[in-house]
């Protein structure tokens, strides 16, 4: 037996907060009966219903892929251009882990599980994501080092400590790399933080998420994580998270 806001939390319809929202306006069915009452929990057998659609309980997957640049970060794309879907196992209704730019490249998760996104992404645990960035102009260190204790972006997003270092600085051709470790996961953050010193991004790959490297894999390869590293990954973002369970089974392609 499972609360329902958890169960429709892990099949990706909804956050659990905004699950619990959606079971107090009525809009959640169990075996065709409305539920309202929060903390109610269901058995394993349970026909559950949101806004009058079947939830498909499915068995959970957790990839880890390399994001070539010149891919959405979508399931789908209205301009028919290729998905990180795409480039993953077919059989499973997976969904970025948050997203990475068009031209963006890098280590990026993917899931069926929403509870287990939700958990990674949510502010408050800040599990930690690396970047190496070049950059075309080179700014002053201490401007640089400011970078750490939070700037204001463009859109009023206040960001909060971070790492940044200042890995190479080529001055005849005006370029630099940063490496850049931050905790939030705010859209287009990176980019907005290398803006504000008057710079500009020429590349950027995500190399590191919690513990997760891209170590063995190439642009457009994947592998599907073991239980020891999703669990770990629970652990990283909420030390109480219980441990899930899943099959063994590991594949590259």
């Amino acid at each position: 037996m499972e609360r329902l806001q958890k169960i429709i939390a892990q099949a990706g319809v909804a956050s659990r907060r905004k699950a619990e929202e959606l079971i107090t306006e009525g809009r959640v069915k169990v075996n065709g009966k409305v539920i309202t009452e929060l903390g109610t929990k269901v058995g394993g057998r349970a026909e559950v219903e949101v806004d009058g659609v079947k939830l498909e309980r499915e068995e959970h997957v957790y990839y880890m892929l390399y994001k070539p640049t010149g891919v959405v970060s979508t399931v789908e794309d209205d301009k028919g251009r290729k998905t990180v879907v795409d480039l993953v196992p077919p059989g499973h209704r997976v969904f970025p882990v948050g997203r990475l730019d068009y031209n963006t490249s890098g280590l990026l998760l993917l899931t069926n599980d929403g509870e287990f996104s939700n958990l990674l992404l949510h502010p408050k645990y800040k599990v930690p994501k690396r970047y190496i960035v070049k950059i075309k102009g080179v700014p002053d260190y201490y401007h640089v080092k400011g970078l750490e204790k939070g700037v204001v972006l463009p859109d009023g997003f206040k960001t909060g400590k971070a790492r940044v270092e200042m890995r190479d600085v080529d001055k005849k051709k005006n370029t630099a790399i940063l490496e850049m470790v931050i905790y939030e996961g705010h859209n287009r953050q990176v980019r907005q933080m290398v803006e504000t010193l008057g710079a500009e991004v020429i590349k950027l790959k995500r190399e590191q998420f919690g513990f997760l490297t891209l170590a063995g894999l190439t642009s457009g390869d994947w592998r599907e994580l073991s239980k020891k590293e999703v669990n770990q990954l629970r652990e990283l973002a909420d030390p109480v998270a219980p441990p899930t369970k899943r099959r063994k089974n590991t594949k590259k392609r």
